[in-house]
């Protein structure tokens, strides 16, 4: 059974859940209570973890074989003392601040006795032996994927695609011994993915001595998250992957845009989504004084964060919509500010589909603190910026053509060995290309912009794009202009005329009457005015 297998069987437990009155949108926290339990069992059993992290009343074997109230109730029991540490009769069940962290507030919504008897079996006939082999941490990032794809309820904001992650990872090259961050930690994809990189280069952490494989477990890495619910599964994320942090775990609670986010220490690297939106209309209110600019665009606010927090010659590489590009007043000072005090050396535009977001247009910046020569440099340090256009006249991504790997590889290839995007560079590209296309500079989605192009043609712009769209229409193919203005007031017509009849149907006949009459006064002063 392979791990996908498991996610599957794992998802279709949501219909005995259903039948208890819990939604697809509650359904991933209620079973990873549960799960959580389930997979420290395992990974106790096979060795991965060295001891058990649950307290004696609180694991797997205090619920397996139960049946009817015993079962639920000792459930809720056990949920309250890894919440709170403390058991009904006020003794002390465990002192560990990170399992409080996960468990914060835990309480299940399941009724009947018989649902959760239900999936106390079904775990318990789940491959675990097979899954292992993958990883638990893996299984588990399959169910986080698994509800991002498949639920309406904006579950997706948390998680970037794995594709995107990995080759981002791969760029920037995390090291052992540095301090990598991520501001808008979700359920810790980025972090997850730059620990699995460095465990791949020092066969699993072994060729570290002690001192380095402690770092790496609690002081590598730190993320931030604002939400309680999803910072509880970025915590049992990190720990199934076996990444501990210090006592508040890997991913801290809390506002990156406030004071959480100024207390941070200096990263060399930092890897980030920022949630999409402005102060106004999301849950982060952006009250940081250290900031430079005031903005009331989260990734505007962010991407200022993201630069200064990195140490001199630290790396980043962070999603943005299209807007932080070309956003004018603040927008314009920190994307100069940006290329004064960073090397901003590439940019990747990504395709539309690939986010929970349809039809949001987002860009991977690659940037280092300091120039390429000289790390302690603050102005003027980015001399050429490198795009690549993996959006113009690509498919469509979705369910159907899903994302993947395969079409990062020919920006990898092109962006080189060096993290810090210094490798030799050649302008060309025709990947994904249709084999007729002339392959001059004009069709290659990969080309260089002088520091002085981007300031003085573009006017501090990154909205850099130069492909034709094959679907785009040639404006000299178009009607002549006064045929459009005319297609448009006859639609414009017929639409009023529409709304009339809905407001006639409506029983709203007096109000349509008095809008018709404000429009025909309106076109007849218009036209005494011009005669």
């Amino acid at each position: 059974m392979t791990n996908n297998d498991i996610v599957q069987k794992l998802w279709n437990l949501c219909d005995v859940l259903r039948d208890d009155g819990i939604n697809y949108s509650d359904y991933v926290t209620e079973l990873v209570l549960l799960l959580f339990i389930k997979m420290v069992h395992e990974n106790t059993e096979n060795g991965t973890l060295q001891k058990h992290r649950l307290p004696e009343g609180c694991r797997w074997t205090d619920i397996n074989g139960k049946s009817g109230l015993n079962l639920l109730n000792d459930y809720k029991r056990i949920l309250l003392s890894l919440s709170t540490g403390w058991d009904a009769e006020d003794n002390l069940v465990h002192d560990d601040p990170l399992i409080s962290a996960i468990y914060a507030d835990a309480q299940t919504r399941l009724r009947e006795p018989r649902h959760l008897e239900q999936l106390v079996k079904s775990l318990d006939q789940i491959d675990w032996f097979s899954a292992q082999k993958d990883g638990l941490g893996d299984l588990y990032e399959g169910l986080l994927e698994k509800n991002a794809n498949e639920t309406k309820s904006g579950a997706g904001q948390y998680f970037t695609p794995r594709a995107l992650i990995n080759s981002m990872v791969r760029c920037i090259k995390p090291q052992p011994g540095e301090k990598i961050q991520d501001p808008a930690a979700g359920t810790a994809g980025f972090l997850i993915a730059a620990d699995a990189f460095i465990k791949e280069q020092t066969d699993d952490l072994f060729d570290l001595d002690a001192k380095e494989q402690a770092f790496q477990k609690n002081k590598a890495f730190i993320g931030v998250e604002l939400v309680p619910g999803t910072r509880r599964l970025a915590l049992m994320n990190c720990l199934l992957h076996g990444m501990e942090g210090d006592d508040e775990g890997v991913v801290h609670l809390g506002n990156a845009l406030g004071q959480v986010g100024a207390g941070l220490e200096k990263a060399d690297v930092i890897l980030a989504n920022p949630p999409f939106g402005t102060s106004k209309g999301g849950e982060a209110s952006i009250t940081r004084d250290d900031l430079t600019y005031d903005t009331s665009n989260k990734q505007l606010a962010f991407l200022q964060h993201i630069y200064r927090n990195l140490k001199a010659g630290g790396r980043a590489a962070v999603v943005l919509p299209d807007n932080v590009l070309f956003e004018a007043g603040k927008g314009t000072d920190i994307r100069r500010d940006l290329m004064d005090k960073c090397n901003l050396h590439t940019i990747l535009r990504l395709p539309t589909g690939i986010f929970y977001a349809q039809g949001v247009k987002t860009n991977v910046l690659f940037f280092t603190k300091g120039s390429a020569t000289d790390t302690y440099q603050e102005e003027n340090c980015t001399e050429n910026v490198w795009v690549y256009d993996l959006r113009t006249n690509m498919p469509s991504f979705g369910k159907r053509t899903p994302f993947n790997e395969t079409y990062l590889k020919p920006f990898e290839a092109l962006y080189g060995e060096d993290p810090n995007g210094t490798s030799e560079r050649t302008a060309g590209d025709w990947s994904f290309t249709d084999t007729d296309t002339e392959q001059v500079e004009t069709t290659s989605r990969w080309r260089r912009f002088s520091r002085e192009y981007i300031a003085e043609t573009k006017g501090n712009s990154l909205d850099i794009s130069w492909l034709k769209d094959s679907d785009s229409v040639d404006a000299a193919d178009l009607p002549a202009p006064e045929l459009l203005a005319a297609e448009a007031m006859s639609e414009l017509t017929e639409a009023l005329r529409e709304l009339d009849g809905l407001m006639q149907a409506l029983g709203a006949g007096d109000q349509a009457t008095v809008q018709k009459q404000l429009l025909a006064d309106v076109l007849t002063m218009d036209a005494e005015v011009k005669p």
